[in-house]
């Protein structure tokens, strides 16, 4: 029988599984876009679309539910402040898988997967922002 078996293993175990879902759906909250193998990210919707949801509840417990599958601050502010609100009148299907082709080196099948409505400037916005404190520094 093939009870409770719903989800992809890939070849992880179940620590490294939820870490690799912890970082990939902050990656994703925080850039709004990543490139990923397809396996991986059919599953992180499943994982974005709860914390999204969550995001929507916007009370001190799905805060705390998030945080504790988040594991970074920044990624919960930003769920909770911008892609809550933003999502607050769509029923579901926040997040859209499109095919990428295969990638070179082993024929990998790959994906990118991105929130539906998504900021073209968030992709890469926390690098720009590091880029110019660093250039303000270096100026001083």
């Amino acid at each position: 029988m093939r009870h409770a078996k719903g989800n992809r293993r890939l070849n992880r175990t179940h620590e490294h599984r939820k870490a690799l879902w912890a970082n990939m759906a902050g990656s994703l909250i925080e850039h709004e876009q990543i490139k990923t193998t397809l396996p991986k990210a059919k599953e992180l919707r499943r994982v974005v679309d709860k914390l999204v949801t969550l995001g929507k509840r916007g009370d001190i417990h799905a805060r705390r539910q998030a945080a504790a599958q988040l594991k970074q601050e920044g990624h919960v502010s930003k769920l909770f402040d911008v892609l809550g609100p933003r999502y607050k009148d769509r029923q579901g299907g926040y997040v859209r898988v499109l095919k990428a082709g295969f990638r070179y080196g082993d024929m990998a099948p790959m994906a990118i997967i991105e929130l539906v409505d998504r900021d073209p400037d968030a992709k890469g916005a926390a690098d720009r922002a590091r880029l110019e404190a660093d250039g303000a520094a270096d100026e001083e």
